[in-house]
């Protein structure tokens, strides 16, 4: 089971003269990755490279940013794989140090820098949601609303028409048991919406 991060974690390197800064943090697509990498540059303005890997959602990523290819973010993107992480985003910031690292040297350095972060890293299992729709007669609203607390789902949204309309979301293996109480709640007055 996939993996996320209970909160950002950090590295600091020096190798060579050169320092690397690392970081691992929650992120939730590209183009959230891709603002945090133009922030980076914003804080790091003397930086040589800002490389980064992204495993988001079926969206990966590896930006070598200008180290020789496959040096950078292909090692970063490998780490984060080998630790069973998902929605996350590896940084590296780099300041040159005059001393040239060579491609292994360089790849050291880029794994090292996440594994040193990820090293005291607190990890947090995911689990796939999934969403509900049914319809319900008023009368019922108030048992449907205490069973969604009960089970820790979320209300969604609720729409109040002829009848009652319920979007709720819970992790997936929670799903079944949960119809099942409502089913015998509602006996039979509650329609599941596909």
């Amino acid at each position: 089971m996939p993996n996320t991060l209970a909160a950002a974690v950090h590295s600091d390197l020096t190798i060579k003269k050169s320092r690397f800064i690392g970081c691992v943090e929650t992120m939730r697509d590209r183009a959230a990755a891709q603002a945090r990498v133009i922030e980076l540059w914003r804080q790091h303005p003397g930086a040589t490279h800002v490389c980064w890997a992204l495993l988001a959602g079926g969206q990966s990523a590896a930006v070598d940013d200008g180290e020789p290819s496959g040096t950078a973010g292909r090692p970063m993107l490998e780490v984060l794989r080998h630790q069973d992480l998902e929605g996350v985003l590896a940084t590296v910031v780099r300041y040159y140090g005059g001393v040239n690292l060579g491609a292994g040297g360089l790849v050291r350095a880029y794994t090292d820098a996440v594994a040193s972060a990820l090293a005291g890293a607190v990890k947090v299992p995911l689990t796939r949601l999934r969403t509900l729709r049914c319809t319900l007669p008023y009368a019922l609203e108030g048992t449907v609303r205490r069973e969604i607390d009960a089970a820790r789902a979320a209300l969604v949204e609720v729409s109040h028409d002829s009848v009652v309309t319920m979007t709720i979301s819970l992790p997936e293996p929670d799903a079944p048991a949960f119809v099942a109480r409502l089913n015998d709640a509602g006996q039979g007055r509650i329609g599941w919406i596909e």
